[in-house]
């Protein structure tokens, strides 16, 4: 295996395992202080559930790279106008609703399209 086709082998696979650690830290503000070990357990497992989803995308994308890959891309497309919009009730600010995107799909557009 020569070391470009490690690098095109290994570079989707790190890029979404890190997105996916990225994604996941954001479940993290959902644990309060007042509540019970078992409610802060359920609403941190609920807040996780993206980044469940995201890891079976992955599992997919490892085994079969080209249904991994437009699994990837569509599920990052689909998923920007709920991010956008969410965003944007908060911030009223295209630029800062587009950078938002950008940091929390455009990764795993990138490693789909790297898939393929």
């Amino acid at each position: 295996m020569n070391p470009s086709y490690r690098i095109l082998y290994w570079l989707p696979r790190l890029l979404c395992v890190f997105a996916i650690l990225w994604v996941s830290l954001f479940a993290l503000d959902s644990l309060e202080s007042g509540l019970s070990k078992w409610e802060q357990f359920t609403h941190l497992m609920k807040h996780l559930v993206p980044s469940f989803v995201l890891i079976l995308l992955l599992g997919i994308a490892w085994k079969w790279e080209n249904t991994g890959g437009v699994l990837l891309i569509v599920s990052s497309i689909a998923v920007s106008p709920s991010i956008f919009m969410r965003n944007y009730q908060f911030n009223h600010s295209i630029w800062q609703g587009m950078l938002v995107i950008a940091i929390i799909t455009l990764p795993f557009f990138i490693s789909g399209v790297l898939f393929i």
